[in-house]
Order: C-alpha cells, then structure tokens, then sequence
C-alpha cells in the first residue's frame, strides 16, 4: 500500500509551487512540484504518498523501492497494488522489470485524475514495448464488501480473505507504516535479542503473524527512509540469490529481512 507512510518532503527543497490541491471523498490532495520531485501529500501531517523523481536515477532510497525487490522471489504472472496512490511503486516496478502486469488498485478516482496529470500514471496505462503494462481499477479491493471501515490492515482476517487471491506460492509484500508510539520501552527492556522482536510493534505485522503463523518476514527501514516497517509473507527467501537478481541499488536492502520469531 502507498498510503501508510512517514516519510516527510526534504526540507532542503525550499522552493516548491503548489501545482494542485483538492478534497476528496477520501483525501486532502496536495500536489507540490520541487526542484528535484513532484511530491503528493495526502493530508495535514505533510507525509509524502507519493513522489517522482526529475533526476536520471528513479530510485526513492525509501520503502518504494523494497516493492521493485518483490518479482524475483514470486512466480511469473499478474502483480496487485493496493492503494495504487500516484504510482511510485508501480513506477519502479516497471521500469526494473518492463513486462510486468500490473493491476493497481484506489479507491480515490480524484486521486488517480490528478496523478495522471501531474505524476507520469498515464504513460504506465501504455505498453511497453516488453509488454509490462499497469491497468489501473478505481474501487474497493474488498468489494462487494465495499463498507469495510478503515484499519482493516491490522485484523488477521483480512489478509485471510486476500490470501485467497493470491496464485500458488504467490506473496504479499506489504508497507506497514511506523510502529506503536509509547511501546518501546516495553520493547527494549528485553534481552539482547530486543531488536528482533521490534515487529512486534507494528499492529499490520501483528496480524499478518496470526494469519500466517510462522511465514511472516518483516524489516525496518533507516531513519532516513521513514523508519516504516515492512512485512513479506510465505518462507524466507534465498538471500543471495534474491541479492544477486537485483542492481546495486537494491541489493543490499534484501539482506536486512529476518523471519518474525
């Protein structure tokens, strides 16, 4: 999902011009363009949904780039986006690995409008001469029970019901946001091992655990990629292997996943 994040504008780029801004049924839609990105703010904490880049390199150096990890370590076939925002991840993933299919989904039409305008999402509705294309659905993932009330990440139930979309030995990789506020001291007073038990203070990572005991991987990103925590569900991957399908950009990321004890 694009719609969990901590992720803040660099405060060195200054100078910025408002290109859009719009209420939604859903969101507070901000669109900035800044010397180096167009950014897309989805409410009043300023955290950045979405951004693409103007410099020749895409990569983000935050957790957008772990979902161009994902195709190595996944059987051949179509890829779902829940919460398609403006596209960064579907951005990466295609420019990695152009014959992707991709099925994004957002609830928010507005949003998808304005990302087609202002964050390049229409030049990914075309193919590329691989054949990787995004096909983008405006909707609830969870229809026909379009009524889900928000925070449905955090019951086990849920990724229950969306495991049963998922091909044979098919995966989840999932942006589960930051982890509870006020727990760490719980935490910490562990023993030496505290650090991989952190997960634990994350309520998405907590329900993927009880819907899949045993084959749940997780990760923290640095300081500097918004601390987010991200979870990859079945058996933990090869790590070389899965490192060495990768360019130098992402490589050494894979190396930081651990099974949830």
């Amino acid at each position: 999902s694009s719609h969990n994040n901590n992720t803040k504008p660099d405060e060195e780029d200054e100078e910025f011009q408002v290109l859009t801004a719009v209420q939604t049924t859903y969101n507070k839609i901000v669109i900035i363009d800044t010397p180096k990105s167009t950014l897309l703010l989805l409410d009043s904490t300023h955290n950045v949904h979405s951004m693409l880049n103007k410099s020749i390199s895409k990569w983000t150096g935050s957790y957008w780039d772990e979902f161009a990890t994902l195709p190595p370590v996944v059987p051949p076939g179509p890829m779902a986006i829940f919460g398609l925002g403006g596209g960064t991840a579907a951005h990466l993933m295609l420019h990695l690995w152009p014959s992707l299919q991709l099925e994004g989904w957002e609830i928010d039409g507005i949003l998808i409008d304005k990302s087609r305008d202002y964050l390049g999402l229409c030049d990914l509705e075309k193919h590329t001469t691989d054949g990787g294309v995004l096909n983008i659905h405006i909707g609830d993932v969870f229809s026909p029970r379009a009524a889900i009330s928000g925070g449905y990440a955090v019951h086990a139930a849920t990724w229950l019901e969306l495991n049963d979309k998922l091909m044979p030995n098919g995966r989840f990789m999932v942006n589960c946001g930051a982890g509870e506020e006020g727990s760490t001291a719980m935490i910490s007073q562990n023993d030496d091992s505290s650090m991989d038990d952190t997960w634990r203070l994350n309520a998405t990572i907590r329900a993927l655990c009880e819907a899949f005991p045993g084959q749940v991987n997780w990760k923290k990103m640095a300081k500097s990629a918004g601390e987010n925590y991200m979870a990859l569900t079945g058996p933990l991957p090869d790590l070389s292997t899965w490192s060495a399908a990768l360019p130098n950009e992402l490589n050494s990321g894979v190396n930081q996943w651990r099974a949830c004890n």
